[in-house]
C-alpha cells in the first residue's frame, strides 16, 4: 500500500511526504500514517476559484481510494465589533436584552458575557440566557443585576473586548398607607387635623421616580368649647306658707353648661321666714286668705292695663309701617324653609315706587312659586332690569302672626302684569343693563335699543385643500378634508350657534343635551364626508343614556339621524366625554338629544359665581349660575356678565346632576358675622328639578344680596353650595376685593382656538399630506394579516362601526379625518405614532415614516396653530 497527496490538483512531490508505520494490536494489522506540512506561504500564494485544498490517494493491488477534500485557509479575528453592548436603566422586574455581535473572523468567534469582568454562567441562573445569537437576556431584572456588562469574542487568533454596557436597575417609588388623622390642634373651636404618607413602599432606588401626589393632607375640624353653667337669677319670694316661710328658687340656665362645662356652684332653693319670727299659725291662715283675694284683684287690674297699651301700641305701629305697601308674611318665614312668595300689584298712589301715578291693573296677580332664582335672567314679565342683579336688595319685611308671605319693592321698578315702559315684554332677548360702576343714580336704557344677539357666528373660504373652521371659545368646529371640495372649486362656508330660544321642543323625557349647530350653505355638495365636533353635558361614564342625533328640516321639523349607539352607513357618530364628532356628507343645523334610561343618568352642569358693586354703596350682590357643561352655554354668561362688569370669583367647576327628581339647593356659608350680613330669605335658595334637568339651554341665575357693616370693609370670604338633594355637592370658595384695584384676575377661557377661527390648507391638519398619503396607500388594501384600515380603526378607538367606513372609496382618510377631529386641540401625535408602532411597520410604503418626520409635522402644526 503507497500513500501519496494531491493539493490544488497537483501531486506533491514524495520528498515532503513523511511516512510512520505502526501495529494495531487489537487486530495485529499494519498501519501507515503519511504527513505533508502547508506553510502560510503556500495559501497566500494560491489563486484559484476555490480555498486551497488537498486530499490523499491510498492504493494497492486491490485498487484505489480517495479521501475528501481539506480546505486550509488563513485563520484571523477583526478588532472591532458589529455591534457593542448599550447601558440600559430598566425598571425592577423588567426585560432586559443586550445585543452583541463579535468581530469578523476565521474561525467564527466564540462569544462570553462578563459582569463587572467577571464571567456569567447561564447554566447556573435559570434567570439569564446567553444562547440567542450572542445576546444577552435576563428575563426579569433584579437589583442585583445592576452592573457593567462585557462582550468577549476569541478564537484560535485573538480575543477581542467589546466596550461595556453599564446597567441600570432602579425602583419607583411607591407611597405607603395613610397615617391616622392627627388630632384637632386646638381645643375649643376651628382648627385643622392633618395625615401623612412617606415615599417608603417602595423607596424610590437608582434614580427612580419619586411618588406623585401630596404627602400631608389637611382638613378643618371643629371641636366644641366647654361652657360653664351660670345662674339665672333669682325668682321672686313665693306667698307665705302656713309654716311661715316663702321660698324663691333660680336656674342654672344663663347659660346651661355645654360640652363637658361645670355645673353652677350653690344652691338652686332658698326659704326664710316671712314674719321675722312672730309667726302666729290661725292668724297666719286668715292672713293668707285674704292676700289671695288681694292678689286676684290686683291681677286683674293689671291684665286690662296691659290689653289697653297693647291695642294702642298695635295701632300706632300699623300706621308707621302702612307706607311700604306690604302684606303681611309668616313669621315662621325667618326660621328657614322655602315659602311661596306672591308678587302682587302695587298699592295705588305709592310715593316709593316707580310709576306710581299709572293707574294698576287690579285684575292682574302673579304669583311665583319657589326661590328668587331665574332661569333667564330678565324672568319674562316679572322681572325689570334695574332688579336683574338685585332682584332682593330692597325687600321689605313685615312680621305678624300669618301664614302668607309677601314681598315689597321699593325704589325699583313696580311689578305689574302689563308692560310699562322700563320692563322687559315677554320673548324679549337676553340682553340688558344695569347701574355704572361709579354712576349712583339708576341708568334705565331704552329697551327698543338693546342689541339682539340670537346666534354665534363664523365664516371661511375653503377650497380643494380643505381646512378647520372653529368658533371659538364654544368647543364647536368643522373640518373639510383634502379633496372634499372639487378643484378650481372654492366655498365660502359658515359655522353659528343659536343662543336664542331653542327651536329643538324635547318632547316627554328628553332633554336637550348641545346647542343647535348650523352649517352651511345647504345646497353644498361633498366629495369626502366632513367632520363635525359639538359639545355635549351628558356623563357618559356609564350606560344610562340613550343618545341621539338629530337634524332640523327645512320646514323647520325636527328629525331623527341616528342613535349614537346604532350602526349605520349614511354618517358616523364617534361619542367622547365632553364632545361628539359626527362625519356627515351634508350640511344644516344638528343637535344632540338624551333620553334616560335610568334614574342614575347625569347631567354635568357647571357652576360659578360672579360679583360686581357700585363702589358708593354698602350692598354687595353674588350671582351663581348654573348652566349645561358645554363652552358656548358657558360663554353666554361670561359675555353678559363681562357687560355688565362681572367679576368671576371662583375658578368654574362641575356637578353632576342626577335624573332622580330631586332639586338643586343654593345656600351661602360661612359669612363673617361681624363684618357682613345677608339680607332676610336670600341665604338659602331651591330649585325644582325639572327647571334644572330640562331647562332650554338658558342660563340658571340665583342672586343673593349681601351687606358690610362699614365702608372700612374691603375684603369678602364666605361659601357658595351647590347640591342636588341625595345628588352631588360643590363647594364654590369666595374670597375677593372690593376694592377693583386689588382684585385677582381669573380666565374666563383659554386662547388656544382663538386666534385662529378658519384655517385652510395644510396647516389646518395635524398629519402632513405626504405621511397621509403614504398611510391610505399601505392600510385601504386589504391584507391577508389583517393590517389594513380595520386595525388602523382598531388601534385608534375608531372601530364601533366598521360598515360605514367599508363604504368610503379610501377608508383610511375617513378614518384619519375622524383622529385628526378629535385631536384638533391635542399638542402631539403620539396617539398615532403609537398605533403604527403596534401595527409595525412592516409595510414598504411606511418604512421610511420615522419618529422624526412625525415628531416634526407635530411642530409645525403647533407652531402655526399658536399651541
Amino acid at each position: 500500500m503507497q500513500i501519496f497527496f494531491k493539493c490544488n490538483g497537483e501531486w506533491v512531490h514524495q520528498n515532503e511526504h513523511v511516512s510512520e508505520e505502526s501495529l494495531d494490536e487489537s487486530s495485529g494489522l499494519k498501519v501507515r500514517e503519511v504527513f505533508i506540512n502547508v506553510t502560510r506561504q503556500q495559501v497566500e500564494d494560491f489563486h484559484g476559484p476555490e480555498d486551497y485544498w488537498c486530499q490523499c490517494v491510498a492504493w494497492s493491488h486491490l485498487g484505489t481510494s480517495k479521501s475528501r477534500k481539506a480546505s486550509v485557509r488563513i485563520a484571523y479575528l477583526r478588532k472591532n465589533f458589529e455591534q457593542d453592548p448599550q447601558g440600559r436603566e430598566v425598571p425592577i422586574e423588567g426585560m432586559i436584552v443586550l445585543h452583541c455581535r463579535p468581530p469578523e473572523g476565521v474561525p467564527a468567534a466564540e462569544v462570553e458575557w462578563l459582569k463587572n469582568e467577571e464571567p456569567i454562567d447561564s447554566e447556573q441562573d435559570e434567570n439569564i440566557d446567553t444562547r440567542a445569537d450572542h445576546n444577552l437576556i435576563i428575563r426579569q431584572a433584579r437589583l442585583s443585576d445592576s452592573g457593567n456588562y462585557t462582550c468577549m469574542a476569541a478564537n484560535i487568533v485573538a480575543k477581542r473586548r467589546s466596550l461595556s454596557a453599564t446597567v441600570v436597575v432602579y425602583v419607583n417609588g411607591g407611597w405607603s398607607s395613610w397615617t391616622e388623622w392627627s388630632a384637632c390642634n386646638v381645643r375649643c373651636g376651628r382648627g385643622w387635623q392633618k395625615r401623612s404618607r412617606t415615599c417608603t413602599n417602595p423607596a424610590p432606588l437608582n434614580g427612580g421616580a419619586f411618588c406623585e401626589g401630596m404627602s400631608v393632607q389637611k382638613i378643618t375640624c371643629t371641636s366644641l368649647c366647654p361652657v360653664d353653667g351660670s345662674w339665672e337669677l333669682w325668682s321672686e319670694w313665693s306667698v307665705c306658707s302656713p309654716e311661715c316661710e316663702h321660698l324663691r328658687i333660680r336656674e342654672c340656665t344663663a347659660p346651661p353648661p355645654r360640652n363637658g362645662g361645670k355645673f353652677c356652684e350653690g344652691l338652686s332653693q332658698e326659704s326664710e321666714n316671712c314674719t321675722d319670727g312672730l309667726c302666729i299659725l290661725g292668724w297666719s291662715r286668715r292672713g293668707i286668705e285674704n292676700a289671695s283675694d288681694i292678689a286676684l284683684y290686683s291681677g286683674l287690674g293689671a291684665a286690662v292695663v296691659a290689653v289697653a297699651v297693647l291695642v294702642v301700641g298695635v295701632t300706632l305701629y300699623r300706621r308707621s309701617q302702612s307706607d311700604y305697601g306690604v302684606d303681611v308674611i309668616d313669621s315662621s318665614a325667618l326660621t328657614g324653609g322655602f315659602q311661596t312668595f306672591n308678587f302682587k300689584t302695587v298699592r295705588q298712589g305709592n310715593s316709593l315706587l316707580l310709576n306710581s301715578a299709572m293707574q294698576p291693573d287690579l285684575t292682574v296677580s302673579r304669583t311665583y312659586s319657589g326661590p328668587i332664582c331665574l332661569q333667564d335672567p330678565l324672568d319674562k314679565e316679572l322681572m325689570t332690569e334695574s332688579s336683574l342683579f338685585n332682584p332682593l336688595s330692597d325687600i321689605k319685611v313685615k312680621v305678624q302672626s300669618s301664614f302668607m308671605v309677601s314681598l315689597g319693592v321699593s325704589e325699583r321698578a313696580d311689578y305689574h302684569g302689563k308692560n310699562h315702559p322700563g320692563t322687559f315684554p315677554h320673548g324679549n332677548n337676553r340682553s340688558f343693563t344695569t347701574m355704572h360702576p361709579r354712576n349712583k343714580a339708576p341708568y334705565i336704557q331704552n329697551l327698543s335699543s338693546l342689541p339682539t344677539r340670537t346666534e354665534l357666528r363664523t365664516t371661511g373660504v375653503f377650497g380643494h385643500l380643505g381646512g378647520r373652521l372653529v368658533m371659538p371659545n364654544t368647543g364647536v368646529s368643522l373640518l373639510i378634508p383634502h379633496g372634499a371640495i372639487p378643484e378650481e372649486n372654492s366655498w365660502e362656508i359658515y359655522m353659528s350657534i343659536n343662543q336664542g330660544e331653542p327651536s329643538l321642543q324635547s318632547d316627554g323625557s328628553e332633554v336637550l343635551l348641545s346647542p343647535e349647530v348650523t352649517c352651511g350653505p345647504p345646497d353644498m355638495v361633498v366629495t369626502t364626508p366632513f367632520a363635525l365636533t359639538i359639545p355635549h353635558c351628558a356623563d357618559v361614564s356609564s350606560e344610562h343614556w340613550n343618545i341621539h342625533l338629530k337634524k332640523r328640516t327645512q320646514q323647520g321639523k325636527w328629525e331623527e339621524v341616528m342613535s349614537v349607539e346604532d350602526e349605520s352607513t349614511s354618517c358616523y357618530c364617534l361619542l367622547d366625554p365632553f364632545a361628539c364628532h359626527v362625519l356627515l356628507d351634508s350640511f344644516g343645523t344638528y343637535a344632540l338629544t338624551g333620553e334616560p334610561i335610568t334614574d342614575c343618568a347625569v347631567k354635568q352642569l357647571k357652576v360659578a359665581v360672579f360679583g360686581c358693586m357700585s363702589c358708593n354703596s354698602l350692598d354687595y350682590n353674588l350671582r351663581v349660575y348654573c348652566v349645561d357643561n358645554t363652552p358656548c352655554a358657558f360663554q353666554e354668561v361670561v359675555s353678559d356678565e363681562r357687560h355688565h362688569g362681572g367679576q368671576l370669583l371662583e375658578e368654574p367647576k362641575l356637578l353632576h346632576f342626577k335624573g332622580n327628581t330631586f332639586s338643586l339647593q343654593i345656600s351661602v356659608l360661612d359669612i363673617p358675622p361681624f363684618l357682613w350680613r345677608i339680607k332676610p330669605f336670600t341665604a338659602c335658595q331651591e330649585v325644582p328639578f325639572s327647571r334644572v334637568w330640562s331647562s332650554n339651554r338658558q342660563p340658571l341665575h340665583c342672586a343673593f344680596s349681601l351687606e358690610r357693616y362699614t365702608p372700612t370693609t374691603t375684603q369678602l370670604s364666605c361659601k357658595i353650595c351647590i347640591r342636588q338633594l341625595k345628588g352631588h355637592e360643590q363647594i364654590l370658595q369666595v374670597q375677593t376685593s372690593i376694592l377693583e384695584s386689588e382684585r385677582e384676575t381669573i380666565t374666563f377661557f383659554a386662547q388656544e382656538d382663538s386666534t385662529f377661527p378658519a384655517q385652510t390648507g395644510p396647516k389646518a391638519f395635524k398629519i402632513p399630506y405626504s405621511i397621509r398619503q403614504r398611510i391610505c396607500a399601505t392600510f385601504d388594501t386589504p391584507n391577508a394579516k389583517g393590517k389594513d384600515w380595520q386595525m388602523l380603526a382598531q388601534k385608534n378607538s375608531i372601530n364601533r362601526n366598521l360598515s360605514y367606513f367599508a363604504t368610503q372609496s379610501s377608508p383610511s382618510a375617513v378614518i384619519l379625518n375622524l383622529w385628526e377631529a378629535r385631536h384638533q386641540h391635542d399638542g402631539d401625535l403620539d396617539s398615532l405614532a403609537c398605533a403604527l408602532e403596534e401595527i409595525g411597520r412592516t409595510h414598504t410604503k411606511l418604512s421610511n415614516i420615522s419618529e422624526s418626520q412625525l415628531d416634526e409635522a407635530d411642530f409645525n402644526y403647533s407652531r402655526q396653530n399658536g399651541l
